[in-house]
């Protein structure tokens, strides 16, 4: 996967590509529904740039997050961090956390082990930590969270698309922090 993601990054910069917010996830899955759910991290404030910590350059640890006005109905939750400024057609996946209970308020580095963790965009289970293209710009990465109506049966290590597919239909709220990230 390394020399292909490796070229398909070269050529997305090349072109000036660039996946767009219109394909995050909040937009696909929330049917419209506005964000109710509020999502917080310790770690950094809304549309600030990510600690260190959770980027390349330090240890590449996910941030943690809380999360407050699950709606009632909900039977599980969903985190899933993605990057619409990556120079591909889709977003770049970081981050797929599913099989949270609906009695969580939070998920981080250690207690994502607790839950299904699916695969990223570079085919790996857990976290890829922010590292943007040198030059590319700024990048926004959306921590978002989804209340299900439903408990997903899905074994860990599911992608984005397999997630979707089980996902759709089953949105009760959907809530997002933003971080950013620049590398020259």
């Amino acid at each position: 996967m390394g020399i292909v993601h490796e070229v398909s990054v070269a050529a997305g910069q090349a072109l000036g590509i660039k996946a767009g917010a219109e394909k995050l996830a909040s937009h696909r899955m929330s049917q419209g529904l506005p964000a109710t759910i509020e999502v917080r991290s310790v770690a950094f404030e809304p549309g600030v740039p990510l600690p260190i910590s959770c980027t390349i350059d330090g240890v590449g640890a996910p941030p943690p997050l809380s999360f407050a006005g699950v709606p009632d109905g909900t039977q599980s939750l969903v985190v899933l961090c993605e990057d619409p400024d990556a120079p591909q057609l889709e977003p770049f996946v970081h981050w797929v956390v599913y099989g949270i209970p609906n009695t969580a308020s939070a998920v981080d580095a250690q207690t994502q082990h607790d839950y299904r963790i699916g695969q990223n965009s570079k085919a790996e289970p857990g976290y890829t930590p922010a590292a943007p293209p040198p030059g590319h710009g700024l990048h926004h990465y959306h921590f978002q969270v989804f209340a299900l109506d439903v408990t997903l049966e899905l074994a860990a290590g599911a992608k984005r698309e397999e997630l979707f597919d089980t996902m759709t239909g089953h949105v009760l709220a959907w809530g997002e922090i933003v971080g950013t990230d620049e590398r020259e």
